[in-house]
This record gives structure tokens, sequence and C-alpha cells, in this order.
């Protein structure tokens, strides 16, 4: 069973960055598919950015553009998520998701393996 946990979270400064990771077990992620979606109070889960199996990233939020990127270490059985230039918007529980395929989705939906989250606070 893929079972992912996040790491990376906590109070940042605008303009300030942060690197997430989602460390997997259980599975290699050699045949995953790792996605990071966001949920920020009052809001729904959005997809941020997604990796497939062979490396090939989609982005889903265009609110990340040019601040964001997604990475994957194979060989950690790590993705990372680089956020830079993060403003108050960004501001929000980050999960990874993953499923056993080579297709990124941005539905949280299409997912079945999921992380408990870790929070991101952006705020001077």
């Amino acid at each position: 069973q893929l079972q992912l946990v996040e790491s990376g979270g906590g109070l940042v400064q605008p303009g300030g960055a942060l690197r997430l990771s989602c460390a997997a077990s259980g599975f290699t992620l050699d045949y995953v598919t790792i996605a990071w979606f966001r949920q920020a109070p009052g809001k729904e889960r959005e997809g941020v950015l997604c990796i497939n199996s062979n490396g090939g990233s989609t982005m889903y939020a265009d609110s990340v553009k040019g601040r964001f990127t997604i990475s994957r270490d194979n060989a950690k059985n790590t993705v990372y998520l680089q956020m830079n230039s993060l403003n108050p918007e960004d501001t929000a529980i980050y999960y990874c998701a993953g499923r056993r395929n080579n297709y990124c989705s941005r539905y949280a939906s299409n997912f079945g393996s999921w992380g408990q989250g870790t929070q991101v606070t952006v705020s001077s």
C-alpha cells in the first residue's frame, strides 16, 4: 500500500521560500504519479502541480506559475514542491497525493493515497 508523508511546512514571511517534501513508502515511486493539492480555510481543495512517473509535470494553479516547481528523486522515493516568492494567498494546508499510473489529474477524487498534510502560513 502506498503511504505518503509530507514535511517542510511552516511560517514564512511574504517573499520567502519553502520546500515541501512528500516521502513515499510501501511502493516505489517509479510507477506512481504524485500531485500536490492545497486547501485554504473556507475554500475547496485545489490541484497545484503534478508529476507523473516519467517525470513530466503539469501545473493546475495559474497563481503559482513562475513561483512553484515540482520535482522527484526516485532514489529517495520523494517528491518535492519548491515554493518561491510566497504571498499570503498561498496560506493553506498542502497535501501530496498518489496514484499508481502514469497520468496526472487535477481532481482529488482520482488519487487514492494521501498524506496527512502540512500547514504553510505566509504572514509578516
